[in-house]
């Protein structure tokens, strides 16, 4: 198992502090930034996890790959902040991305993250298409996105995350709104409007927990004429990716979100509009 939580030679990266999130600002070391920014929200469950997870995560790959500019906030976990804690300190990043694009060269800006970092991907672009900020691109990997039990998430005994650890983040995260109908800010899987939302690429292994709810969220960005595309992978490992990036399947999922990531970076324009 490779997995990598400091930086290398390859990457610059500046702490910052943007409002009162703690934020990691990666560039590439030995060439100039590409003009896109990305914010990468790290996994979790809303309950556990840090910034730094960044560096074993595709997001780390991309700075390193394509020169993109990533910023991975330190958002306030679910033990002592329940929500809107979380998605309040990542959408709190997004709108400095936003309001600095043109100081950072940024002709575009796109959001993703892994598992509650997916989820929570999600949500933010949720809030910026209804608050009038601009997403290019979403990249929610294998993200937890229903607080209600799916066909894939009920008696889930996978690797890594399952029925019982998903029960406890949902719990902590929304106290005692763990099953009822809440915000879609809250539990993405909620929403009812998905138009307006940013292009999506996402992939999920077929025996975790996030299987339904990943499927589903790509097909209603699909119903209304977003272009989303999952890939599925036989694995019951959550995060197989980052815990096994050496593994033939990994080594496929990353090469498919290569494929997709440099097609919108080369060859898609930068959407002009702020669709709501």
């Amino acid at each position: 198992m490779n997995i990598r939580l400091r930086p290398d030679r390859s990457l610059t990266v500046e702490k910052a502090r943007v409002g009162r999130v703690p934020t990691l600002i990666l560039r590439p070391a030995s060439a100039a930034p590409a003009q896109a920014g990305l914010l990468w929200i790290h996994g979790g469950g809303y309950i556990t996890g840090m910034k730094e997870m960044v560096y074993m995560s595709r997001g780390a790959d991309l700075v390193r790959r394509y020169g993109v500019t990533v910023f991975s906030p330190g958002y306030r976990l679910a033990w002592l902040h329940p929500y809107p804690a979380a998605a309040d300190d990542c959408f709190s990043v997004l709108e400095y991305m936003d309001r600095y694009r043109h100081s950072f060269g940024f002709d575009r800006i796109m959001v993703g993250g892994e598992s509650a970092g997916g989820g929570l991907c999600a949500a933010v672009c949720m809030m910026a298409r209804d608050r009038g900020i601009r997403v290019d691109f979403q990249i929610p990997l294998y993200p937890m996105l229903s607080n209600l039990d799916t066909e894939s998430s009920r008696d889930n005994h996978g690797q890594v995350w399952n029925t019982r650890r998903n029960h406890l983040g949902w719990r902590i995260y929304l106290r005692r709104n763990a099953g009822k109908a809440v915000s879609p800010y809250a539990s993405p899987a909620q929403q009812t409007d998905f138009r307006g939302l940013p292009p999506c690429y996402t992939f999920v292994g077929d025996g975790e927990p996030f299987y339904s709810e990943t499927l589903q969220y790509v097909e209603n960005l699909r119903t209304v004429g977003i272009e989303a595309k999952a890939d599925v992978f036989h694995t019951d490992m959550h995060a197989f990716d980052m815990l096994r990036p050496d593994d033939p399947v990994s080594r496929e999922a990353i090469s498919r979100l290569h494929a997709r990531f440099e097609r919108f970076l080369f060859s898609v324009s930068p959407r002009t509009d702020k669709s709501t």
